[in-house]
Order: structure tokens, then sequence, then C-alpha cells
């Protein structure tokens, strides 16, 4: 599996939150929200020199908020249908917003559902340890699909 190593540094995202709690089929409701709602938080969404969106994020921190992996074999935790904003946004009212710490990550491509899995083993084969929850990144400018799974936080 082809992958690369990056470091991203801290920042921030505004989002719809939610629960493996909520159900089965809860991330997709969050995302169905948010994208009903995006005219809300448009206006804070952090862009790059074109004024194109810098990135839509589904985050994923364990129930202390700590960004550690979801609990019980990756089944229980939280989970942030958002995008990347400003540290000083502030989110509109039914939103929520979660600073994620600077990690140093491998990113593979989010190309089938198997892709989690495959990300898991690759990390194993390499000799790399996962050390938080793994964040899902949508380009949007071409909509390509990232994991990023972290494997160490600086």
């Amino acid at each position: 599996m082809e992958f690369r190593e990056c470091v991203k540094e801290s920042f921030c995202v505004i989002g719809k939150e939610g629960s493996t709690e909520d159900g089965i089929a809860f991330a997709k409701a969050l995302w169905k929200d948010a994208n009903a709602h995006f005219s809300e938080v448009s206006p804070v969404a952090k862009r790059d020199e074109h004024g194109d969106l810098a990135g839509i994020w589904g985050l994923m921190t364990d129930f202390s908020r700590t960004f550690q992996p979801w609990e019980n074999g990756f089944t229980k935790g939280l989970y942030l249908a958002g995008v990347e904003v400003e540290p000083d946004a502030v989110p509109p009212q039914g939103w929520v917003p979660w600073v994620v710490p600077t990690f140093e990550y491998v990113c593979i491509k989010n190309e089938n559902p198997d892709s989690f899995a495959k990300g898991l083993t690759c990390l194993k084969e390499n000799n790399f340890t996962l050390a938080g929850a793994v964040q899902e990144f949508t380009n949007p400018e071409d909509g390509t699909g990232y994991l990023y799974y972290p494997v160490r936080r600086l």
C-alpha cells in the first residue's frame, strides 16, 4: 500500500458532532446535517489563496476527547463532520469546534471500505505505532479522500 509521512500542525475544525452511541448511521446523518447547513459555517471556513476551502474533515476521538483512537476495537467514540477553520473562528449556533493537536501522520488514500483496515496493516508492516485517532480528510479541489494515521504526537 502506498503511503506518505507528513506533519500536520495543530488545526481547528468546526462541524456537527455525534457519537457511536447515536446509532449505526450517525456519521452519515452528521454529514447530511453539515452539508445541508454549510452556508452557516462557510463564512468562517479556512480558505487558500484562491478562495478554495482548505479542507473537509471527519474527525475522531475517544470519549475522553484526547484524540486517542476509538475504543472497543475502533467501535466507540466521537465524530465531527466539518470544515477546517482558523483557530479564532467562532462556531455558529449548533456547530462545535475541535482543536486537533500536532501529530506526525502516515497518510493513505481512502479508496474503499477496506482502506481503514489496510492502513492499520500498513502501519504494522512498516513498524509504525498508532498514536491517536485516525482522521479523515477530503481534498476540496478534487474530492479525493485520505486517512491520516497519527504515529507520533508532537
